[in-house]
């Protein structure tokens, strides 16, 4: 009976041997975070145009994305009567009648339902490239 013999030999070669694929999946990863972070100032953008009555336009100039460790955060800046506007400070109620708008934890679960879509149109978007 004859013996069957065969040579195989591997080529490492392509995106995911030469550490681009790495790469791309990282730049997915932050550009997730970004994205979903910008989605969330939109939406407090939109919803304090709706509450805020009389508005200067400080409070609102200061919302912005910031780093935060290996993420993003949606936040006013520090902004000193910010607590207040969203109803967690020392000065709401019972303390006094005005409850806050609660602005960021009500844009929160919006934000959320949103994330799985931005992910998804995202990887789309490096599919296409290739590298994922």
């Amino acid at each position: 009976m004859p013996g069957i013999e065969f040579d195989a030999r591997m080529v490492k070669r392509g995106p995911m041997f030469d550490g681009r694929t790495a790469k791309a999946l990282h730049a997915y990863r932050d550009e997730i975070s970004l994205r979903i972070a910008e989605e969330g100032e939109k939406l407090v953008r939109q919803r304090l145009a709706n509450v805020l009555q009389h508005p200067t336009g400080y409070y609102e100039s200061r919302i912005s994305v910031d780093r935060a460790g290996t993420g993003y955060r949606v936040s006013d800046g520090g902004v000193i009567y910010g607590p207040w506007l969203e109803g967690t400070g020392s000065r709401n109620s019972p303390v006094t009648r005005f409850p806050g708008y609660s602005t960021f934890r009500r844009t929160k679960p919006l934000v959320d339902q949103r994330a799985r879509q931005i992910a998804m149109q995202l990887l789309a978007r490096y599919k296409a490239m290739g590298l994922i």
